[in-house]
């Protein structure tokens, strides 16, 4: 079994299971988010906020999730460093052309899934500065602003909504939701190969279903961050 996690299948299939669980924290986090687009006051959202804060269950996701997220990094690290050693190697013994035709047999998402994920990571750490810790740890004068769901809910809404109304933050939250699909794009699907999950049959469906994934996540946070911004400017 441990050779198994050390060798290249069992590294991606680590790589698979951590993508895949982030993938269902995703689409969380942006049900959460989409909220602050149908309910204009912020009630909603700030009382589903205060919901993933005081509820057990996410208590203990946070740790799991935290460590999902850096052996994702660590593997695709170890992963895009032996690809990267390898392809050198075949290079050197099978010349340049060779290498043009290789390039071209696969698209730019999976030949840049690693610099992908380092815009995706440099995002997160942002995301986190600006409201996870704040939520969490060193608070923010926004958060004490009342609520229509009572004073122990903090205003979750106007620390959000007052950052989306900045147009460089708006940026960086579009290019890393972009970076974000197209990672997804090659990286849904190829988690469903690894696991066994994806033949001929079923490779087109999950095509599909990365594609689906794709757009949703990464354009459904965009879409959050512009909407309010553009409703700033209104």
């Amino acid at each position: 079994m441990s050779n198994f996690f050390t060798s290249s299948i069992g590294k991606k299939f680590i790589m698979s299971l951590t993508g895949l669980f982030l993938i269902v924290f995703l689409i969380i986090h942006l049900t959460v988010n989409s909220m602050i687009v149908w309910d204009s006051s912020g009630e909603l959202f700030n009382r589903a906020a205060h919901f993933m804060d005081v509820n057990i269950a996410i208590s203990i996701i946070e740790p799991i999730l935290a460590i999902g997220v850096i052996l994702h990094l660590i593997y695709a690290s170890i992963i895009t460093l032996q690809n990267q050693l390898k392809r050198n190697v075949n290079y050197a013994a099978l010349g340049r052309y060779k290498k043009r035709d290789v390039t071209k047999e696969s698209n730019w998402p999976s030949r840049n899934m690693y610099i992908l994920g380092a815009v995706i990571i440099t995002f997160l750490v942002i995301h986190l500065i600006n409201f996870y810790w704040k939520m969490k740890f060193s608070g923010d004068p926004l958060l004490e602003e009342a609520t229509a769901a009572g004073g122990n809910v903090e205003n979750a809404f106007a620390l959000v909504t007052n950052k989306f109304q900045i147009w460089w933050y708006v940026g960086i939250y579009v290019i890393g939701s972009i970076a974000l699909c197209l990672h997804l794009y090659h990286g849904v699907w190829s988690a469903f190969q690894t696991l066994g999950w994806s033949n001929r049959k079923w490779r087109n469906i999950f095509n599909v279903i990365g594609v689906l994934i794709s757009v949703v996540l990464g354009g459904g946070f965009a879409f959050i961050a512009l909407f309010v911004y553009i409703q700033s400017l209104i």
